[in-house]
Order: structure tokens, then sequence, then C-alpha cells
């Protein structure tokens, strides 16, 4: 697999999207047909396939025996791992068209994946994704809502992600958290995700529940992760914790309480001790008191990240597993179908550096696609799934 872009991504920096978004605040931005210069050279389906980077957590599931470590080993470590890729991907994905596809075959990872987009005006991609040895099931559907509010972007993913573990007759399903964008219109632009994250085993009744932390007025939670895993009764079984930028790990519930109040009761000291001059919640990126995870006695890593390539800087803070994503080789141009994102000449253009071709490219598709939607509607003719 590549390991780089033909071309260096370019610079932002002469252009200003409040130009074109100071009309937009409020609205959903679906509706709106933005610039190629603020895309990066994926279609959103290609940026949904990176849900699957670290598939390895969902093959170990299936040599686990207790429900409560498969939850806590496997499932809720990969439905954490599956948003890590956002971190610093500034860059929208393209806007896929009706009836576009992606599929992807990892061998070394084990699985093989198919998407399609199901619907334009709600756009709606769909995926289905399977273990090449036959042992999970991973499918859903998303409507990702994008809404401008001035100084930032919110992306809420509607739609259910269906984990199915095949050898134990366990299905697990879950929503994403809301990601958002700040410093749109100047500063440096920076991600947050933020939400509660309900992970249930219908099978057994447990619950993972995880609380995306919003990074406050201090920084002091960006980035955070933490949650339970409960019984049906409710009871906690083990307290997870960790970064969805870095890792996450799972301790006894008792000595993640005991942390917990000294932490707090730690926090409170150092405010008090402090004089806050402004209290209003601020779009700058926050400088949190640390980087990294405090690891609790007694800790057990669930989930590390990858580290990303030394080139992701300067090929849109891609992941090695993103990068990867559109390559096209003339074995593979001769058996995917004519709809799969690879062959989209815009994407082509962007990810090769020929940024007025991409422009025009992308204006010329989204205007066949419309031209299309009004023949359909002047036909009665309408695209239902299956």
């Amino acid at each position: 697999h590549r390991t780089s872009l033909p071309s260096p991504m370019f610079s932002r920096n002469d252009f200003s999207i409040w130009s074109i978004l100071r009309k937009c605040i409020g609205m959903e931005l679906s509706k709106i047909t933005m610039p190629v210069i603020f895309n990066e050279p994926l279609s959103f389906l290609q940026r949904l396939t990176e849900y699957m980077e670290h598939t390895y957590l969902i093959h170990k599931a299936s040599s686990l025996s207790s429900t409560t470590e498969r939850m806590q080993q496997c499932v809720a470590a990969f439905a954490v791992s599956a948003v890590a890729s956002q971190w610093e991907r500034t860059g929208k994905p393209f806007n896929p068209l009706l009836g576009e596809t992606y599929e992807l075959i990892r061998d070394d990872l084990g699985f093989r994946l198919l998407s399609e987009q199901v619907s334009h005006h709600p756009p709606i991609s769909a995926f289905y994704a399977e273990g090449l040895n036959n042992d999970f099931v991973f499918h859903g559907s998303i409507y990702p809502k994008l809404k401008f509010w001035g100084k930032s972007v919110e992306a809420e993913p509607k739609g259910t992600m269906t984990l199915e573990l095949l050898e134990h007759n366990e299905a697990y399903t879950w929503t994403n958290p809301t990601c958002c964008v700040h410093n749109i219109i100047v500063g440096k632009l920076w991600i947050e995700q933020y939400g509660n994250v309900e992970i249930t085993n219908h099978k057994t009744g447990e619950k993972c529940v995880l609380s995306f932390k919003p990074c406050g007025l201090f920084g002091k939670e960006l980035h955070k992760v933490e949650g339970y895993i409960q019984d049906k009764s409710k009871k906690k079984l083990c307290a997870l914790y960790g970064k969805w930028t870095e890792c996450l790990y799972s301790v006894d519930p008792a000595t993640f309480e005991a942390y917990k109040k000294n932490d707090k009761k730690n926090t409170e000291e150092k405010k008090s001790s402090k004089q806050v001059g402004n209290t209003e919640e601020s779009d700058e990126m926050p400088l949190p008191d640390s980087e990294s995870v405090y690891v609790i006695p007694g800790s057990v890593l669930l989930w590390k990240i990858t580290p990303r390539p030394p080139n992701s800087a300067q090929m849109y803070n891609f992941t090695s597993f993103a990068m990867a994503l559109n390559e096209l080789d003339k074995e593979m141009e001769s058996v995917i179908p004519k709809t799969d994102c690879r062959l989209r000449p815009d994407i082509r253009a962007m990810e090769n550096g020929e940024i007025d071709l991409a422009s025009e490219e992308k204006k010329r598709l989204e205007e066949k696609q419309r031209t299309a939607r009004k023949n359909r509607s002047k036909s009665e003719e309408d695209w239902k799934t299956r």
C-alpha cells in the first residue's frame, strides 16, 4: 500500500471561508455548495472506511469467553478507535454522488467492506463490512448533519452502528459522538468530539455508557472519554477512561471513583488559588494541563493509537490507513465498478495537486447530479432502498 499521496496539500491561508459561510449561520451545510479548497481528497464513503483501521480489536473478541471482556477489550475500544482518525482532519470529505460506491478488501487486516450513497437529500451513506474468517459483520448508515454556528461547524453523525460477533451470536449497537471544528473564520482550526455513546449488547443486556467530554473552559477535559460497563441491573462492572486521540484503559470502578474524587479535590484547590479574569467560553485552542493520559494504578490498556506517518501534516493529516484509500492501480481499475469513488475525476485531480481541475470537475459532477435529480422528479422515478 502506498505511504504518500502524489502531491502535498496546498495552503488554505489565501482563502476566506467567511465570504461563503456568513449567510449560512444556523443552516445545514449539506445544502451549501462549498469550494474544493475546503475539501480533502477522499469521498465520505472512504472516510467511513476508516472505522475499520483497528479491526484487530474485533478479531480479538472471538477468542474471549466472557461477555464483559468482549465488551470491554474489544467492542468499546473499537467504538472509540473508530473516531480517532478525525483528530486534526479539518478538511471536508467530498459529498458522495447518489449511487456512488466504495469497495475495499484488506487481507492483512482481515476484512472486506462495501459502501454506497443510498440517498442524496438527505445525504445517507450505508456500509457493510465482514471478517474474512467469518467472525464478524459490521454495518450501518450515516446521515451527517452539518451546521455552522458562527465560529464553528458541528457534525452530528445521525445513524446507528451495528456489530455482530457471529461465533457468540451477539449484536452490539451504538451511535457516534458529535464532532465540532472550531475557529472556522480565523485562528488555528481544532477539533473536539462530545456527547454520550451508549453501546448495548442485545443478547445479555449489558451496556457501556461512554462520555466524550467537551473541552470545557480551561481545556482540562479536551479529548477525554470515560464511562462504565454495567450489567442489565445497572451494576458497574468496570470503568473505562482515556482520550479518543490516544488510548483507552479499563480499571476497577471503585479505584476509578476514588481517583476521580481525589482529582476533583485537587482541581478545586487549583481553581481557588488562581484569579480567573475572563470566564466566557472561547473558540481558541485550549491548552490542557497535560497532553497524555494519567494511568491509574491497576489499569489495563485496551487500545493505543497507531502513530501517524512523518509526512502526515503535508498530506491533509492523513493516517497511513487513509493514505491508501484512494490508491488505484491498473489491476484494480479493471475489476471495480464505474461507480467507485476511486474513479471520481475531482478527487483524483485534488490528490494530484491540480486544484483548478478538481474545482471544475466538482462543479460539473454536482451540476450533472442536479440535472439527473430534476429529470427523476419529472418522470416520478424515485430511488428506494431495498
